[in-house]
């Protein structure tokens, strides 16, 4: 698969017509991949609750855009932000609570972390 402009503008086409302003697209060789791999293109006032991946890193790349990521200490304080934008790679240690923000439409992250994508449960979600 190549991904182009075209692709990242049917992606966020899709987010600015979704409900949350987000949309991914899965880029996993199948449904039994041992690995997520996603774009995500979000919108600005697409909401993010501040949450963590007790078991795996991330890794996120800004493909287009600007938006930036958030990190959080465990009151749910802001402890850094890291603006991110095109060619910029962030590696989101496990278990660090984070949100992000898009700051411009049209914006595209690369995701990738281990493991079978899993729903976050109610202990990996902060409530403030």
């Amino acid at each position: 698969m190549i991904i182009n402009k075209g692709m990242l503008d049917d992606l966020t086409r899709q987010a600015q017509s979704s409900p949350r302003l987000r949309m991914n697209l899965d880029l996993r060789n199948s449904a039994d991949d041992n690995s997520q791999r996603m774009l995500n293109a979000i919108e600005p006032g697409t909401v993010l609750p501040i949450h963590r991946h007790m078991n795996s890193s991330v890794t996120i790349v800004c493909v287009r855009g600007h938006f930036e990521e958030y990190y959080y200490d465990d009151n749910g304080n802001l402890i850094e932000t890291i603006d991110m934008r095109p060619g910029i790679v962030l590696n989101l240690p496990a278990g660090q609570w984070h949100s992000i923000q898009s700051l411009e439409s049209g914006t595209v992250l690369l995701e990738c972390q281990d493991g079978k994508w899993e729903p976050l449960q109610d202990v990996d979600i902060l409530s403030l």
